[in-house]
């Protein structure tokens, strides 16, 4: 039997918390308060896989307004601060962004690239960063830069489902 189908004793002690406890303990992972109290309504659950199929079904069931508060919850790739973030978010997204290193060359690109994608989408460019280089990075942001703005918001929404997924894989300690 997989481990992620078997009890975890994260998400036990998440099952017990009282709802507002257990939306804030889980925000973190995700960023949007809606997607939070989706996940508190959602629950208890069993098992991971069961936790990490609500995840994707609460997560698509959101209007762009929530998705946009998930967003905001992220640095722009390259910096450490956030429109709105938990600390316990912005450590996570330091460590997802690790890989990166940019040299200042690749970093000054993609501050540009960032600048003209915020511009033309009115949000910030969002990447699944874990294990990508700043050269990756930078490469993505580019080629998503001509997408249309209804294919792009959807692919910001699914990069940040993978971010969602995982985190909430780190949190409970499944591979």
């Amino acid at each position: 039997m997989p481990s992620n189908t078997i009890p975890n004793p994260t998400l036990e002690a998440w099952d017990r918390l009282e709802g507002d406890y257990a939306m804030r303990a889980i925000l973190p992972l995700n960023g949007s308060k809606a997607w939070a109290i989706g996940m508190v309504n959602a629950g208890p659950f069993d098992t991971p896989d069961q936790c990490f199929a609500a995840a994707d079904t609460v997560w698509k069931a959101l209007p762009p307004e929530d998705w946009q508060q998930a967003f905001d919850s992220h640095p722009r790739i390259g910096e450490t601060k956030a429109k709105a973030a938990t600390e316990q978010s912005l450590a996570m997204s330091a460590t997802e962004q690790a890989a990166a290193k940019p040299d200042a060359a690749t970093s000054a690109a993609l501050a540009g690239a960032n600048r003209e994608y915020e511009a033309k989408f009115g949000r910030l460019f969002i990447v699944c960063a874990t294990g990508k280089t700043a050269a990756e990075m930078l490469r993505i942001l580019k080629t998503r830069l001509r997408n249309d703005p209804a294919t792009e918001l959807h692919e910001a929404a699914e990069q940040q489902r993978q971010i969602t997924q995982l985190r909430l894989r780190k949190w409970l300690g499944v591979a």
